[in-house]
């Protein structure tokens, strides 16, 4: 079992910059993938970002790159995704998610085993 925390989420204004942050504990060393997604509602779940458990490689939506940042603290066992330039469009849940599949099934949220309890990232214009 994994279990992921997500923490960050809020209300800010456009061109602001929020951190969410994903703690995971458990049996993390199953893990080979640590991803992001988001969900606005209405609108179906999406990629946003995904790391390898090791650090590298990354990945980013076109949505993300250039403005997201996902990077990972390996002393906390977090996942962290610095979002800077927030449009009012970026607004939606965040979930963290992890899987144990290869870094090629990285945009797939049905291969994901193990998913957070989301946290709002609401961005007013």
């Amino acid at each position: 079992q994994v279990q992921l925390v997500e923490s960050g989420g809020g209300l800010v204004q456009a061109g602001a910059s929020l951190r969410l942050s994903c703690a995971a504990s458990g049996r993390t060393f199953s893990r080979s993938i640590m991803g992001w997604f988001r969900q606005a509602p209405g609108k179906e779940r999406e990629f946003v970002a995904a790391i390898h458990w090791s650090g590298a490689p990354t990945d980013y939506a076109d949505s993300a790159k250039g403005r997201f940042t996902i990077s990972r603290d390996y002393a906390k066992s977090t996942v962290v995704l610095q979002m800077t330039s927030l449009k009012p469009e970026d607004t939606a849940v965040y979930y963290c998610a992890t899987s144990g599949r290869g870094f090629q099934f990285r945009r797939s949220d049905s291969l994901y085993d193990y998913w957070g309890q989301g946290t709002q990232v609401t961005v007013s214009s």
